[in-house]
């Protein structure tokens, strides 16, 4: 399977390609320049794979929730690619890549991910690690206050995601659930890939014209439901 995964929802901009056993991976944490290296990234990941975007199945895109402008410009470029090679797109969560980092590195199996929504609000979900080893959600990605105290249900829950260190009211709240708190702060293409293969071979994949982004704040946020195992 040769897939290429984009990720531009957060500071880091970030890029991965599958091919077969082989992944090579570009992770560049740098804020408000993804228009300028996303596709030069894109590129040089191709020339050492000595592929061409039509030599791909499937473009995996990290579809948010997170920074407007990014995932603008993720989905623009994801777009590009599918349309120009005929490829099928797939939308990974950005929210559900942290996750899938922290269970590979950590071997946690509850993940609680929050990223910063600013106005006093974090994009939050929460997760559970399957038999794979990949994140399967517990209730919808939402919009939350940093001040509510009701997100974790039990205990044992790694807290992932820049949002508990840029509001520390967040974590202090949850703190009777909370074991660990990762030091994983930005998704990771190479953390798409395996969740967008899955997709993709379950036969989850869209047509590039059909992308919906992941905003959150258009629509009502509903309310995050207690999360348990």
């Amino acid at each position: 399977m040769r897939l290429l995964a984009i990720e531009t929802s957060s500071d880091a901009c970030s890029v991965a390609l599958q091919d077969g056993d082989v992944i090579r991976e570009q992770h560049r944490i740098e804020p408000r320049e993804h228009t300028r290296i996303l596709l030069p990234m894109i590129r040089q990941l191709l020339d050492e794979s000595g592929l061409a975007a039509a030599d791909l199945d499937a473009v995996v895109l990290g579809n948010g929730p997170g920074s407007f402008i990014g995932m603008r410009i993720s989905a623009s470029v994801a777009q590009g690619l599918c349309f120009g090679a005929s490829l099928p797109l797939v939308p990974v969560s950005s929210l559900a890549a942290i996750a899938a980092e922290v269970i590979e590195g950590e071997r946690a199996d509850r993940i609680a991910v929050a990223q910063d929504a600013h106005m006093n609000e974090v994009y939050f979900a929460t997760y559970l690690a399957d038999s794979r080893g990949l994140p399967v959600p517990q209730d919808s990605e939402a919009i939350v206050s940093v001040e509510r105290r009701d997100l974790l249900k039990g205990t044992g829950w790694t807290a992932a995601g820049g949002g508990w260190q840029r509001y520390p009211q967040l974590a202090a709240g949850c703190a009777p659930a909370i074991a660990v708190t990762s030091n994983i702060w930005h998704p990771r293409a190479r953390c798409l890939l395996r969740i967008g293969a899955a997709a993709y071979e379950q036969g989850q994949s869209i047509d590039a014209a059909r992308l919906q982004l992941a905003y959150l704040r258009n629509k009502v946020a509903e309310p995050v439901t207690n999360a348990s195992r």
